[in-house]
């Protein structure tokens, strides 16, 4: 395969843009790689920080629930002692000293307490309100306000079968230390979500279904079961929850994943990756077509040039014939002279119309094929045998016939140079109910399968001499001007090649 040397170096400088191109673009998706990286890193860092203060405050939040535990537990301590106080004070005798008892009872000054026998009827009360001495006036009364306010009860056994029962609540000071304590749980879980760093955040229950607080997530789809549960699902995977004890053998647990900013600036090397490749192929396909119409613009005008230089010596010709038939030379001479002739006009026609709009006409393609090969066949040598099949029917195309001739011509003297000289064309005519087709069969000495993809652009040629154009103007007129198609078939060394021209078919009115 022999190419331009200019043609060569424009490859060469073409391929080192590419590469500069793709250098540039390599090292842009490195740095940006790089900037992601750095940036991931410290979200990271601070969902870190994040994390490691929920766990911190988690102990503070268990810490203080154990204390008010503890005081819980004293507070019922204390009262079992008022109770066995009431009960030491019912079962003494006369005369013993009562004293330390008493002054159990009357130094609780914190821990309400309600007195009653076996009917629910009131004996005494300690640290209770005007107000609530006022809802226990009767024995449903007290009934009603023991199982509202969850009073416990201590029996005492004062007498054989006989007891009264001491029933008393937490005190005042401890409810108000309680309110303390859930107003801290429900501010500490409100600072979970307010202070989650952009990242979506889900606290739950023990059993890591029911979520109690969620922030930097859609309101509205998680009361969508569906959608938190496929949250809650894709967060366990992403990142193992946090667990928050709540003293008491109580556990939350918190949920969280990387924030939408973070998993935006993951894909961002990949936006970017597409956005480059993008924009390198449109820069490529621009250049592609530049190039492509600047080499039509010179085709055109080189076509131009040449049809209007060939107009001379064809008017001159013409004139020479005139002279000879005169001198009255052999008329067999005069007549394929003007056949020549008439083929150099042809070829002058064909080059004018290059870069013209074609003017298309209904056709009989055998009669053109038929008219094309009578003509070669004078032009060619006697070795070369051209056989022709044809339908029996007519078919019609729409063509200009003297590019198609052209087209013909171009693909036959190939054939003629790839058998050097001797073998057989086999020029075959057939159609279906859409296209007539025209295969081209030559038995020369093939094509190598490296250039099979190569044949039909401009610059290829396997000849010594040649400008590797012919096939490249060939399928130009068929696919461009003809809206039809022509490629090669099949090829095979030492076999032959079959080229193929697709025409759209003309009914037959």
């Amino acid at each position: 395969m022999k190419k331009k040397q200019g043609s060569r170096n424009k490859q060469s400088v073409l391929w080192l843009f590419m590469l500069l191109i793709f250098v540039v673009f390599f090292a842009v998706m490195w740095y940006m790689n790089f900037l992601v990286n750095t940036f991931v890193d410290k979200e990271k860092e601070k969902i870190k920080i994040w994390v490691n203060a929920i766990e911190r405050k988690a102990d503070l939040v268990s810490y203080t629930d154990n204390f008010f535990q503890i005081i819980a537990e004293d507070q019922d301590r204390r009262a079992n002692t008022i109770g066995q106080a009431f009960l030491k004070i019912a079962t003494s005798n006369i005369g013993d000293d009562i004293t330390f008892y008493s002054d159990i009872i009357t130094e609780n000054k914190t821990i309400p307490c309600i007195l009653l026998d076996n009917n629910y009827r009131l004996s005494d009360t300690k640290n209770l309100s005007e107000e609530e001495k006022n809802e226990i006036r009767t024995s449903q009364d007290v009934k009603e306000v023991l199982a509202r306010d969850k009073y416990k009860m201590i029996p005492i056994n004062y007498y054989g079968q006989d007891f009264i029962y001491l029933y008393y609540k937490e005190s005042k000071i401890y409810t108000q230390l309680r309110a303390v304590f859930d107003d801290l749980i429900k501010s500490f879980f409100n600072e979970i979500v307010n202070n989650a760093p952009s990242i979506p955040v889900i606290v739950t229950d023990s059993t890591q279904t029911k979520v109690l607080f969620f922030g930097n997530l859609d309101s509205l789809r998680m009361n969508q079961p569906a959608y938190k549960s496929k949250v809650l699902s894709n967060m366990r995977k992403a990142n193992d929850p946090i667990k928050i004890s709540l003293g008491q053998e109580k556990f939350c647990y918190v949920f969280y994943e990387d924030s939408v900013l973070l998993k935006s600036t993951r894909y961002f090397p990949i936006l970017l990756f597409v956005l480059l490749t993008l924009f390198v192929f449109f820069a490529y396909v621009v250049y592609r077509n530049y190039r492509q119409n600047e080499q039509d613009r010179i085709w055109v005008g080189m076509s131009k040039e040449t049809a209007h230089q060939l107009g001379t010596p064809i008017s001159s010709l013409m004139a020479w014939t005139e002279l000879l038939r005169e001198e009255q030379v052999n008329p067999e001479i005069l007549h394929e002279i003007d056949k020549d002739i008439d083929h150099l006009e042809t070829i002058a026609q064909r080059f004018s119309k290059i870069g013209s709009e074609p003017n298309l006409k209904k056709e009989n393609i055998n009669a053109v094929v038929s008219s094309f090969v009578a003509y070669f066949k004078n032009r060619t040598s006697r070795q070369i045998d051209i056989q022709v099949n044809l339908p029996e029917q007519e078919v019609y195309a729409e063509i200009s016939t003297h590019l198609f001739e052209w087209v013909l011509e171009n693909i036959c003297k190939n054939a003629v140079d790839a058998m050097n000289g001797i073998g057989t064309i086999t020029i075959s005519v057939t159609e279906n109910s859409q296209f007539v087709i025209i295969d081209i069969t030559d038995t020369g000495k093939g094509i190598d399968s490296q250039y099979q993809k190569t044949i039909f652009k401009p610059g290829f040629t396997t000849k010594e001499r040649g400008w590797g154009l012919g096939l490249t103007l060939a399928q130009r007129i068929i696919n461009q001007q003809h809206n039809g198609e022509l490629k090669l078939k099949e090829s095979e060394i030492n076999k032959g090649s079959t080229f193929r021209i697709k025409l759209r078919k003309n009914k037959i009115k």
